[in-house]
């Protein structure tokens, strides 16, 4: 329950429209092309570049607009209305492990001066800092301690935006940039992982976010290709009961896709939900019974096993995956699963490909998923 309230408290925040206003849109402009993003989109004017966010929740309107000054320039005096934001950010408070993980991956971490949920940041480096005082604890992400963060002086704060959260509360107060990751309302892995591009401009690394996005791409592609060789395309079973429901990811959620992609059969394919669907456990069983193969997260600090799983639910051991002993489990603990795959989808359509199709040569070992023990 501790990763649904990850995903919970990692999205809890919507809303916010604060930080300095300015007038109205202007017309012009150099467009930055985006391959497959679709809720983001970035215009360079002479001065200032402007950065709309499209509301993922409500067709046509705009969930927030950013106008990105460089630090070493003066705000024009005409500008389009929006949150300012001088780049490159020099200092952040990062509410997700994922865009802590990015920071990383950009050599940007000296940027993160304080972190929320750190209890959920699996990042052994931004631990030690931490525990040395180079990077403070703000709290609970739901309920964060301001007074940390204006301590902080940060230059923006960066949290993922929820429908119907009610807004950002206090936060909206302290006149700070909020950045708001929508990056994972995205509808395919490589919509999201695009989004590298836009918060490389945010901290001075443009061109190595692009160089970093344009790798990931062509992988994929590499790799997708590799898989749409296989001769055979197994069925596929996706985590397991929680509490007294089974979350399964929808047919249009990025993992469906990513099913697709690695050439596998999603017994929801034809779903139309971007996000999970909450099922009760003879639903999953009638309609994925037969799937070939299991994948499931899990968080442990040790490997699971079959016997743990039927212990978990006395139900599992009709499945087929189970029977066949063909179940793999992602222990989110141990690995950095939710650190990586958003923004390296690449590496785990490499996982789905080597578990389906092991007959492939020239994989990279498994990543994530570990093959359950008999």
């Amino acid at each position: 329950m501790k990763y649904i309230k990850l995903i919970i408290l990692a999205v809890l925040f919507a809303g916010c429209k604060g930080g300095h206003k300015t007038s109205s849109l202007q017309t012009g402009g150099d467009t930055v092309a985006f391959k497959y993003a679709t809720q983001i989109s970035v215009v360079k004017y002479d001065g200032y570049t402007v950065a709309t966010i499209k509301n993922p929740w409500k067709e046509g309107m705009t969930l927030h607009r950013y106008v990105l000054v460089p630090s070493d320039k003066d705000i024009p005096n005409h500008i389009p209305s929006g949150t300012i934001i001088r780049t490159p950010l020099k200092r952040a408070v990062m509410f997700t492990t994922v865009h802590c993980a990015m920071l990383m991956e950009f050599g940007r971490q000296d940027c993160i001066s304080g972190v929320a949920d750190l209890k959920y940041i699996k990042i052994p480096w931004i631990q030690n800092q931490v525990a040395k005082g180079k990077i403070t604890d703000v709290g609970d992400g739901m309920s964060p301690v301001i007074e940390k963060i204006i301590d902080e002086h940060p230059d923006a704060l960066f949290l993922s935006p929820f429908e119907n959260s009610g807004g950002y509360g206090k936060l909206e107060d302290i006149d700070i940039p909020i950045v708001e990751c929508a990056d994972y309302m995205e509808s395919s892995p490589l919509a999201r992982a695009e989004w590298l591009r836009f918060y490389g401009m945010l901290f001075g690394c443009e061109q190595r976010a692009d160089n970093l996005f344009q790798s990931v791409d062509t992988h994929y592609h590499q790799l997708k290709a590799l898989a749409a060789k296989a001769k055979t395309k197994p069925t596929v079973l996706l985590d397991k009961v929680t509490g007294s429901v089974w979350y399964v990811p929808g047919g249009k959620s990025t993992i469906g896709q990513m099913i697709k992609d690695a050439n596998g059969r999603y017994s929801w394919v034809d779903d139309e939900h971007s996000g999970s669907i909450s099922l009760p456990f003879e639903t999953v069983l009638e309609r994925a019974g037969e799937s070939e193969v299991w994948l499931f997260r899990y968080s442990s600090n040790h490997d699971i096993t079959y016997d743990e799983l039927t212990s978990e639910h006395h139900g599992y051991n009709q499945f087929a995956a189970y029977k066949n002993k063909n179940a793999y489990g992602c222990d989110v603990e141990r690995s950095p699963f939710y650190e990586e795959s958003p923004f390296h989808p690449e590496r785990l359509l490499n996982d789905f490909i080597q578990v389906f199709h092991p007959e492939i040569e020239g994989l990279t070992p498994l990543r994530y998923y570990k093959k359950v023990s008999r």
